[in-house]
């Protein structure tokens, strides 16, 4: 496919903690032939105010959303939770608070919007994007990316071709983490139980790196490894598919 000219949509949680995935992101995106741009007046995408009942609240952050990304040809985000909001959310709020044209507009913008793993394969058509990671992985499905958006397979298709990776199968691979944004610190004892779990599945596959398609789930989860000292750490998609850790 020709160069695009793709808008990274950052994330907040990529800006402040993880900046590291944004540059795997761009770094991968150029690697196979694509200009990135990364628009100044990006911020939140407001799903935060909306999951915890602000919804109104959350309208000046998705007027800001869709004036930083007006003029993208196409969006991409490192985060399954994030793309699943501008596409799920930001017009349906904009309607419900009397505000038809920036619902429309949003309609717009989501219409361009694409996790990284669904660009990758649906977009730019192609699962092997010349990575080299030689490294035994496990895959963690974030519930936004898999029940959301139904991005599938994608992030798999995607790892089984990276060169010299040892990729295993995740036992109960599309349960929950526990993290769920403000779930985890409302409902911290139910959600630290469904780490347990989940870091019990991970470090049964001897791993020696977790990966997903969001950086708030592997937060959570990389967080609960690093405390047990399990020598397993978490890296985003992106980050493996660009190669950076040798």
């Amino acid at each position: 496919m020709p160069g695009v000219r793709v808008a990274l949509f950052v994330t907040c949680l990529v800006d402040g903690l993880f900046p590291q995935v944004g540059k795997a992101t761009a770094a991968l995106l150029e690697r196979l032939g694509h200009e990135v741009v990364v628009p100044r007046g990006q911020t939140c995408c407001g799903q935060m105010h909306v999951n915890t009942g602000y919804a109104e609240q959350a309208v000046p952050v998705i007027r800001n959303h869709v004036r930083a990304f007006a003029d993208a040809d196409v969006v991409v985000a490192p985060s399954g939770s994030c793309a699943g909001s501008i596409r799920h959310q930001h017009a349906k709020v904009a309607a419900q608070h009397g505000h038809a044209r920036l619902a429309e507009r949003a309609e717009e913008v989501a219409g361009r919007t694409y996790e990284l793993s669904e660009f990758l394969v649906d977009v730019l058509g192609v699962t092997d994007v010349g990575a080299y990671f030689p490294h035994r992985v496990t895959y963690h499905p974030t519930c936004h990316s898999l029940r959301v958006l139904g991005v599938g397979d994608k992030p798999l298709r995607l790892l089984r071709e990276v060169r010299g990776i040892d990729l295993v199968e995740l036992p109960g691979a599309e349960t929950c983490c526990g993290f769920g944004g403000t779930f985890a610190l409302k409902n911290s004892e139910t959600s630290a139980a469904m780490l347990a779990d989940k870091m019990s599945a991970v470090l049964s596959t001897g791993a020696k790196v977790l990966t997903a398609g969001d950086s708030s789930c592997l937060m959570h989860i990389g967080g609960g490894l690093s405390r047990l000292r399990s020598g397993t750490r978490a890296l985003h998609l992106a980050e493996v598919l660009a190669g950076v850790a040798r």
